[in-house]
């Protein structure tokens, strides 16, 4: 097993393992998404409910869930080595002059704006992950956990929507660099179709952030 540790320990096997985890966590975030826009169905909750059942009690997504997790962790876990890593060789500094010049807000501020998307993830698994696997919930008409009015609660709250919507800029920002970042990383680099995965890179980091940040706002709203 040494090839696994040296890769774990290694600069570009960090690298290699925050892109494959990233590229697998972007492919999530449409699939999440899609299941998100049950809650605006005119139905009560039941198309919701009965999604959140599925996810939640089907053994193959529920083994997806667990890699999911681990996959979470990981990109976290690779990600604060490799700062660590980089600040230990860089003490003193790039000129912040030339370093706004050869670089984006995005690619300069990544640990930031992971940050802001961890705090985030640990309040919404809190509010809807903990209550759904472990609370005390409601049940609706057909016997299924009422998941719907815990996060049709959450989203009726101004500060829980704003906190939503800041989180998904940050998302916005930090897709923006990740996406095109990591197929460089994976050698996916090449003048022909370099700039179109840049440009799908933006186009992702708009839309999916933005749709997100849509369904809570539209349930304040409509509230």
């Amino acid at each position: 097993m040494s090839w696994l540790s040296d890769t774990l320990t290694s600069t570009i096997g960090r690298k290699l393992v925050m892109s494959l985890t990233g590229l697998f966590l972007i492919i999530f975030l449409v699939v999440h998404l899609a299941g998100n826009f049950q809650l605006l169905a005119d139905d009560g909750g039941v198309a919701f409910n009965e999604y959140a059942k599925f996810m939640t009690s089907n053994p193959i997504i529920k083994t997806a869930s667990y890699g999911l997790y681990a996959f979470i962790l990981l990109h976290i876990v690779m990600s604060i080595a490799l700062a660590r890593k980089n600040r230990a060789a860089r003490p003193v500094g790039y000129d912040k002059v030339k370093g706004s010049a050869n670089s984006s807000f995005s690619s300069r501020n990544m640990g930031i704006l992971g940050f802001i998307i961890l705090v985030f993830l640990v309040i919404h698994m809190r509010s809807f992950w903990f209550e759904m696997k472990f609370g005390t919930m409601p049940v609706d008409e057909f016997g299924n956990k009422d998941l719907y009015l815990i996060v049709k609660e959450a989203f009726s709250q101004w500060w829980y929507v704003a906190l939503y919507v800041v989180c998904m800029i940050g998302l916005a920002f930090h897709l923006s660099h990740g996406f095109s970042s990591a197929f460089q990383t994976l050698g996916i680099n090449h003048k022909k179709y370099t700039p179109f995965i840049k440009k799908l890179g933006i186009v992702y980091a708009i839309l999916i952030p933005a749709a997100f940040a849509s369904i809570p706002l539209i349930m304040f709203f409509n509230s």
